[in-house]
C-alpha cells in the first residue's frame, strides 16, 4: 500500500517551498507517492534496490535520479545507504535559465527521464564518477549548512546552488551515453534543439535531423511524452514569449510576431 507525503511535512515556508537532507535508511522503506513536489536524490554512500511503481533496480553510491509527484517509489534491502534528498516544487526548474533547458543533459535528467518513469518500466539514471561525486558531495554540504543557519539572504543563495547543481549534474549526463535508453536522447536532443532555436524559423524535417531519427519516428516519441506534437510544442514557447513581450515591451504586434519567430504577421 503506497502513502502520500506532502512537502508541509518537512518545510512550511510557503514563500520558499525547498528542503534538503542527508538521508539514510537501515531497513525497508514503504511505498510513497510525492503529491506536490519533486525529488532530487542523490546516492553518496552505500547500495539499495529501488522500487519505482512496482519495478525494482539496483542503485549504488554515484547514481542520481529524479522522482516527480506522479511517481510511486521506496527502497528496500539497503545496505550502508546514505543519500541527499533534494524536494523543491516543479516551478523551481523554471528558474533555469534558456541555455541550461536548451541542454541534452537537463532535458534528459530533469524533465524527460522523471516522466518516462512514471509511465514505463526504466532504469536508466546518472552514474557520477567518484571524482565527480566528491564536488557534488561538497556543493552538498554548503548547502545543508546554509539551509540550516539560514543566514540572511539564504533562500537566494541556495536557489542559486540548486541551479548549479543541476548544471552540473546536467553536463556529467550529456557525457553519459552507456546505458540511456536511446529514445530518451532523442527527444533531449529534439527538445533541446527546439528550446534553442524556437525564435527562429524551423521545421519538423531539420529538428528530426537534428535528433537524428525520421519524422515519423519523432512525431512519435514525442506524443508518448508530451501527448503533444513537436510543433505545437515548438508553438507553445513562442506563445509564452509572446505574451511576455506584450507584458513587458511596447513592441506592436507585428513586431512581436517576427521577434517570436512568425514571418507571417496573419
Amino acid at each position: 500500500m503506497s502513502i502520500n507525503v506532502y512537502l508541509n511535512w518537512f518545510t512550511t515556508d510557503e514563500q520558499f517551498p525547498f528542503f534538503i537532507q542527508y538521508g539514510g535508511h537501515d531497513e525497508d522503506m514503504q511505498l510513497h507517492k510525492h503529491i506536490d513536489f519533486c525529488e532530487l536524490v542523490i546516492v553518496l554512500n552505500g547500495h539499495a534496490t529501488h522500487i519505482v511503481n512496482n519495478e525494482a533496480s539496483f542503485i549504488k553510491k554515484g547514481n542520481v535520479f529524479v522522482i516527480n509527484g506522479a511517481t510511486q517509489h521506496a527502497y528496500k534491502d539497503p545496505y550502508d545507504f546514505k543519500i541527499c534528498n533534494i524536494m523543491f516544487k516543479p516551478d523551481m526548474l523554471k528558474y533555469a535559465g534558456p541555455d541550461l533547458r536548451a541542454s541534452q543533459g537537463f532535458q534528459a535528467l530533469f524533465i524527460l527521464e522523471p516522466l518516462y518513469r512514471h509511465l514505463h518500466p526504466y532504469e536508466s539514471k546518472l552514474n557520477i564518477p567518484l571524482s565527480n561525486l566528491e564536488h557534488v558531495a561538497s556543493v552538498i554540504s554548503d548547502m545543508i549548512d546554509e539551509y540550516h543557519h539560514r543566514h540572511q539572504g539564504y533562500q537566494t543563495m541556495l536557489a542559486s546552488r540548486f541551479m548549479e547543481l543541476a548544471v552540473y549534474l546536467s553536463r556529467l549526463y550529456e557525457h553519459q551515453d552507456q546505458g540511456v535508453e536511446s529514445n530518451l536522447m532523442h527527444l533531449a536532443n529534439a527538445v533541446s534543439y527546439i528550446e534553442d532555436h524556437y525564435l527562429e524559423p524551423v521545421t519538423l524535417e531539420e529538428i528530426a535531423d537534428k535528433s537524428r531519427i525520421s519524422v515519423r519516428h519523432l512525431n512519435r516519441i514525442f506524443r508518448a511524452y508530451y501527448q503533444t506534437s513537436p510543433m505545437a510544442y515548438l508553438q507553445r514557447l513562442r506563445l509564452e514569449r509572446a505574451c511576455i513581450l506584450l507584458k513587458q515591451t511596447n513592441l506592436s504586434i507585428t513586431e512581436i510576431s517576427y521577434e517570436c519567430g512568425y514571418n507571417d504577421s496573419n
